[in-house]
């Protein structure tokens, strides 16, 4: 069998669940605070309902759990604090291209293949879950009627050491989120990652951002100008992935023609 559930919490509107709100409360969270805590504690009772279902039922040795989130954290009013500070220390929220809004946790249980407790640093996207699904199954031989974009994880469950840092991840959203309230971090952009190297292209700014997660997981250091051929040299790849995917790109309203692409922009 196959299921697939998706979980409206945790999202707004931030509806307070009776069951777990009072706990956060007495710690001292504000209401809203709160409330958010208890839809967190409330999907995580669901999914431990799932679990506890498998157990009694005699099915989990023989069944593959997979959990991620689409998205990361909300960091916006009627969230407590500053504007992007909830996830930290990782920068901005849901609708970033910062680590904050594209990195999200990710657990997979697969009895006699996973080890319990082991962790691989290696990035993936959800892409990938799709042929990781049919590998799982023991799909070898199939055809689609889609390009498939993305590719396996199963290597990486299987040996947690495991790692590729050639590939690229590319993320492209050529519109404006009105979620979120932070100015350039919540639209028109489009962003790459090759190993511990990111680069952020803000459209509507015309700039680029270098940062090196492996030493600044805060992005909190704009290497760009300190490292003109990293960006340079990603600004390429991003570029041709673009090119290759016939991506959307925002076009000026006034001229009508397209904003120009990632490697046509010198870093300031």
């Amino acid at each position: 069998f196959f299921l697939y559930m998706g979980h409206y919490a945790v999202h707004l509107p931030f509806q307070e669940d009776p069951r777990f709100l009072q706990r956060y409360i007495d710690m001292g969270l504000s209401r809203p605070e709160a409330a958010y805590a208890a839809l967190v504690e409330g999907m995580d009772k669901s999914l431990g309902d799932l679990l506890d279902y498998l157990d009694r039922n005699h099915l989990a040795e023989n069944t593959i759990v997979i959990f991620m989130s689409d998205n990361g954290g909300y960091s916006h009013p009627p969230r407590e604090g500053g504007h992007n500070t909830q996830n930290y220390p990782l920068r901005g929220g849901k609708g970033s291209m910062y680590e904050g809004g594209i990195r999200e946790p990710m657990m997979v249980r697969w009895n006699g293949v996973t080890a319990p407790g082991s962790v691989n640093g290696q990035y993936v996207i959800i892409e990938d879950f799709y042929p990781t699904i049919l590998e799982m199954a023991g799909m070898k031989k199939y055809r689609t009627m889609q390009q498939v974009d993305g590719e396996s994880m199963v290597p990486y469950l299987r040996n947690a050491a495991k790692r590729n840092n050639h590939r690229a991840l590319v993320w492209n959203y050529p519109n404006n989120w009105p979620g979120g309230n932070n100015g350039y971090d919540n639209a028109f952009m489009t962003a790459v990652r090759q190993g511990d190297w990111k680069l952020i292209y803000f459209e509507k700014e015309g700039r680029l951002e270098l940062y090196d997660l492996k030493n600044d997981i805060r992005e909190a250091h704009d290497l760009s100008r300190d490292n003109p051929g990293k960006t340079r040299e990603l600004a390429k790849l991003l570029t041709a992935r673009l090119k290759k995917y016939k991506a959307q790109m925002p076009v000026y309203i006034q001229s009508g023609k397209t904003i120009p692409f990632p490697d046509e922009i010198s870093a300031r």
